[in-house]
């Protein structure tokens, strides 16, 4: 059994329109999310074996939130695979680079990591955490996944359960959209 945590990077900064995509930074709510969550992980007790980041700044700016509400170290291994890619593409991601690790964090980009998501785990009808993730997988979000696999090469669609989706709203409800101006 893998473990497999998801977390789409936290909102992007669009104030400077000539910058190329992959150069946006994260806003101030972007950041206080980025805390928030790492709190959570913290509470949690996550640990990760493994950390697969995009290159993307508002990816690197999400994980130094993290850090901060984490209060541990994150040594995120880039892989420009990552950026903006398909849910196919992360799967080879994660088959590439997963080794021994038993538990990865992979913090990317949407529509890519809800997608994966959906890929991996079976739609049961129930409702639940899936159908969440389905409506919309939004900035800052986690989603743990336990997969039925003993080595990353064998990831495969279907192979997981969705142990649990959180979303910066859920732990602070001023981060939800209804705050949004």
């Amino acid at each position: 059994m893998k473990k497999l945590t998801l977390i789409r990077h936290a909102k992007s900064d669009w104030s400077d329109e000539g910058l190329r995509d992959v150069d946006r930074a994260i806003n101030e709510r972007g950041w206080r999310a980025a805390r928030v969550i790492g709190n959570w992980m913290a509470e949690q007790r996550l640990l990760f074996d493994l950390v697969l980041a995009s290159p993307a700044v508002r990816v690197a700016e999400t994980l130094d939130g993290l850090v901060e509400g984490y209060g541990r170290k994150l040594e995120p291994e880039i892989d420009k695979r990552i950026y903006l890619a398909s849910s196919v593409t992360l799967i080879e991601v994660l088959r590439d680079r997963g080794g021994a690790a038993e538990h990865v964090m992979m913090c990317g980009h949407n529509p890519g990591m809800e997608d994966l998501v959906l890929d991996l785990v079976p739609d049961n009808g129930a409702g639940g955490p899936r159908e969440d993730v389905e409506e919309k997988f939004p900035t800052a979000s986690v989603a743990e996944i336990a997969l039925d696999i003993d080595d990353w090469a064998d990831l495969d669609n279907r192979k997981g359960r969705l142990k649990r989706f959180t979303r910066p709203r859920d732990l602070a409800p001023d981060l939800g959209p209804q705050y949004l101006r």
